[in-house]
Parts: C-alpha cells; sequence; structure tokens
C-alpha cells in the first residue's frame, strides 16, 4: 500500500514539472532562415552610353622618310561622344569578369597655329573609337566596382588651313593603342543597370603624309601624336544571369 502511495506522488509531481521543464528547452525549426538574395551579375548585356572627351594633339614635321625635323605645336581637341557597348560577365562569389566591345561617334575638334608656319593653323578632330576589353570587378550585391583594359582604336582627321579654308589634308587617320579604364556601375532593376566609366587611351604616334585639296600632290609630312581620355554615363540590359536566393 505504502509503495503505491508513493508512486502515485511521484507521477503527480512529474506532471507538474513536465511543463516548466519543457518551457526551458530550445525550440528547433527543420525551415533553414532565408538569406537576402544575392544580385549576380553573370550573363551578356547590351546598352547605349554618352559623354565626353578629350584628346592631346601635336604635330612633328618630319621629313618623307620619318626623321624629326622641329615640333609644329600642339592643342587639346574636345567634344562629345555617344555610342553602344556588348559584352558578358561571368561572376564567381564576389568577383566578376568579362569582356566588352564599344563603338562611339565622336566629335572631338582642336586647332593650334602653326609654328614653322604661322600663316597656316593645323587642325584635327576624333571621328569615332571602338575598345576592345576585358574586365575584373567586384560586386557588392546590386553594386559593382571594375577595372579594364584591352586595346584601342581611333578614326582621326588632320588638315592644314590657310586663310580658314583647307589647304591640305591628311584624310582618315585610323590609329591603334591601348587602353585601361574603370567604371562604378548600380542596378536599379532585376536586368538593368547604370553606370559611370573613364577611359584613358594610349594612341600610337602616326607619321601622316597631306596632300594638297586643289593638286593632290604630297605637300609635307607630320609625326602626330597624343592619348586621348573619355568620360561616359551607361545604361546596360543584362539576361542570362538570374537573382538567386542563397540559403
Amino acid at each position: 500500500m505504502k509503495r503505491l502511495l508513493l508512486g502515485a506522488v511521484g507521477l503527480v509531481a512529474m506532471s507538474i514539472a513536465a511543463p516548466a521543464l519543457a518551457a526551458d528547452l530550445p525550440v528547433y525549426s527543420k525551415t533553414p532562415a532565408m538569406i537576402p538574395v544575392a544580385y549576380d551579375w553573370s550573363g551578356f548585356y547590351v546598352g547605349a552610353n554618352g559623354g565626353w572627351g578629350t584628346e592631346r594633339r601635336c604635330f612633328d614635321s618630319i621629313t618623307a622618310a620619318g626623321a624629326f625635323i622641329a615640333a609644329d605645336g600642339c592643342h587639346t581637341t574636345s567634344g562629345g561622344v555617344a555610342g553602344g557597348q556588348i559584352g558578358y560577365r561571368l561572376q564567381s562569389n564576389s568577383w566578376v569578369f568579362g569582356f566588352e566591345f564599344q563603338g562611339d561617334w565622336a566629335n572631338l575638334r582642336g586647332s593650334n597655329v602653326s609654328v614653322l608656319a604661322p600663316a597656316n593653323t593645323n587642325r584635327s578632330r576624333m571621328d569615332a573609337f571602338g575598345l576592345f576589353t576585358g574586365q575584373a570587378g567586384y560586386a557588392f550585391n546590386t553594386a559593382l566596382i571594375y577595372l579594364k583594359g584591352g586595346a584601342a582604336v581611333v578614326a582621326d582627321r588632320n588638315d592644314i588651313l590657310a586663310g580658314g579654308v583647307v589647304a591640305a589634308t591628311s584624310a582618315g587617320d585610323n590609329r591603334w593603342g591601348g587602353t585601361v579604364g574603370a567604371g562604378v556601375e548600380f542596378s536599379f532593376a532585376p536586368n538593368w543597370s547604370a553606370a559611370f566609366e573613364y577611359d584613358h587611351l594610349f594612341i600610337a604616334n602616326n607619321n601622316t603624309t597631306f596632300t594638297s585639296t586643289t593638286t593632290g600632290l604630297a605637300v609635307g609630312s607630320d609625326r602626330i601624336r597624343g592619348d586621348a581620355d573619355i568620360a561616359t554615363v551607361r545604361i546596360n540590359y543584362r539576361w542570362g544571369g538570374p537573382v538567386i536566393a542563397k540559403y
């Protein structure tokens, strides 16, 4: 009888203590917590750009064989640029790598009075340029900072004016060189982004023969040299890289 009574008392005590013990136990959930959505910069993109550029242009008089004679002065061309770009990016963790082609129309213009023949004016302009570059960047979710570098080509035209009229021209001068640049880009919609970019173009020296606009005969040769700086605002549309929810 005494054992039966003790057993009953023990059961009552356990039933009273069980809810209190259960309240102290940690709660485990089988469903993992979701980390905020991460933007993925991977995929192809196409876009447009516009901005401003400057180019330093120096004329050095040379012989037909290319030997230096004397400097003939320098000037800075400046003007607007506009065009488009297409490329591809691949993101690995926070690192982003890619390649891009950019082609722009340009309206850079400038001139200086000839040092060797003050009655004449040396005039030059950049009509277009193209950039073929690789990219490496670091993403902070929807923000991306990147560096780029590769090859550049520019379409130049150089003239000699006498009395304000073109007396001799080099026609078109397409010159190759290199480029380095940097940019910062922000995504403002799932597939849309906007960026600001700066590029410096290292343009190779070019030995140019000027021909008379009246006779078509060669009237002299100059070595034309100088680099360019381009700043643009860009907008891109990307496809092929989804927004991924990470757990």
